[in-house]
């Protein structure tokens, strides 16, 4: 058994790009002569010099020699690399860039290993191509940074579907969308030099900062559903608007991809930002401007029948819920029921649907400024809708409640304050069945907290059943 340190070989692989007529274009060039791989297509590639040579001093060497194009070091992008093993055993990595300025018109200039190149559509590349380069292809089109490409002994060296081997592995942290999305947002804003994860810490989350090659700053976000598409760029073409600063703006958005693209708006969440008291004070006299300002972007409407509490949901909700409760939450939600039956209907408004503090960001300058950012939930409902979850932020903090309601300009009705405590026990049980579902733990503890809160400030009446609270 050898001792020896394993060692194999290390190419660069070069995808130099242009914006076509119908869209992105990658050069592809054939491979001929007694090469490996005679006959199939492939990106201009090759082999450090040595160790005098970096990465991207080889590709740009290599570039110049197979295709007689210049480029500059600062106008190389890594993006990503694959171990390959060959259907003969042999393995070895390869380094992929992109590069989408250079000078010269690319030609072929070593014709004894190569008798064609050209240019092609970027998701519809020339065939027969090498497997191993359709991989790195693939790899850069999803977005990833790194896969692995180990072929079987018999597997064909073109690039077959049914031999398909291309097992990308996931990046932390920096990962941006897979490639239509990245053309979606770069035919909005133009050029993306960097892109961030951002999402949020829960299953189905899919949110990135993209930094603009001109500076410039947005974020992309991919929703989980057609209905959370559908009222988010509904809320970005109308209340929001009146907003201005106070929250973002709609650049571009594509119900397929069901994809937006926003502009950035300054601030940091609220949740978790440690304030004075008299700043908490200050913020949520804010908030209740903010929310005042939301509710008055269009005129009141009429409840239409059927739009009360959600307790059509409460069963299905109990049951997913059922584990995490508490003894006595289930049936404290029961009565809350029971009691939502006899209350009049509310007024509706436009509403932000998930109105909470880590949705709502404070500017750090001087004038500390809100935003509030995440509208798919937004749609017309009761005013009382966006102080649910925010309730739980003023839970035994009165001082910030009357704060809240002196920048929202109103107390609240007797019949909001009943409705408050029955939509907030309800929500309560559907983010424990929620968060539990989705991998979402605050979420989860949040709902546990608001049901404990409710319990203790609403007690249950001397009721023959002794189920049904008082406020």
């Amino acid at each position: 058994m050898s001792t020896g340190r394993h060692t194999e070989p290390l190419d660069v692989h070069l995808i130099l790009r242009r914006d076509g007529a119908a869209g992105p274009e990658i050069l592809m060039s054939r491979r001929a002569g007694t090469v490996y791989a005679a006959g199939l297509w492939h990106f201009p590639s090759g082999h450090y010099d040595g160790p005098h040579e970096d990465a991207v001093a080889a590709l740009i060497r290599e570039a110049a020699e197979e295709t007689g194009v210049s480029i500059e070091p600062a106008d190389v992008r890594f993006a990503g690399f694959v171990h390959h093993r060959s259907p003969v055993g042999g393995a070895r990595t390869g380094l992929f860039f992109e590069v989408r300025t250079w000078q010269g018109l690319p030609s072929v200039r070593e014709p004894a290993v190569c008798d064609a190149m050209g240019w092609f559509p970027l998701d519809a590349p020339p065939e027969p191509m090498v497997a191993y380069c359709r991989a790195g292809l693939d790899t850069y089109q999803s977005g990833q940074m790194m896969a692995m490409h180990f072929q079987e002994p018999g597997d064909p060296i073109a690039y077959a579907p049914a031999f398909d081997r291309c097992r990308p592995v996931p990046s932390v942290g920096t990962i941006g969308p897979d490639t239509r999305v990245r053309e979606f947002t770069e035919r909005a804003v133009g050029r993306i030099t960097g892109w961030t994860d951002v999402s949020w810490a829960r299953e189905g989350s899919r949110v990135w900062r993209a930094q603009g090659a001109e500076a410039g700053l947005w974020f992309v976000k991919i929703h989980q559903n057609d209905r959370f598409h559908q009222r988010e760029v509904r809320a970005y073409r109308t209340w929001a608007l009146s907003l201005g600063a106070g929250a973002p703006r709609l650049v571009a958005s594509d119900e397929q991809l069901r994809a937006v693209v926003l502009t950035s708006v300054r601030g940091r969440p609220l949740h978790g930002t440690v304030l004075s008291p008299g700043q908490e004070r200050d913020v949520f006299h804010r908030i209740g401007a903010l929310a005042r300002r939301i509710h008055q972007a269009s005129a009141p409407r009429p409840a239409p029948e059927g739009s009360g509490p959600a307790i059509g949901k409460a069963e299905r909700h109990l049951t997913a819920a059922r584990p995490h409760l508490a003894p006595g939450d289930e049936d404290f939600v029961r009565g809350l029921v029971r009691q939502a039956k006899s209350l009049p209907m509310l007024e509706q408004v436009e509403t932000h649907g998930d109105f909470q503090l880590r949705n709502i960001l404070r500017s750090e300058d001087a004038d500390g400024s809100l935003a509030v950012i995440d509208l798919e939930r937004s749609e017309p409902g009761p005013a009382i809708r966006d102080l649910v979850r925010l309730s739980d932020a003023w839970a035994h903090r009165p001082d910030l409640y009357q704060a809240f309601l002196a920048g929202y300009g109103r107390t609240l009705t007797d019949a909001e304050e009943s409705r408050l405590v029955i939509d907030a026990a309800l929500d309560a049980v559907s983010g424990i069945a929620f968060g539990v579902a989705h991998g979402d733990p605050e979420l989860v503890e949040r709902g546990r907290r608001t049901l404990a809160r409710l319990r203790t400030e609403h007690r249950p009446c001397n009721s023959p059943t002794g189920e049904s609270p008082c406020g």
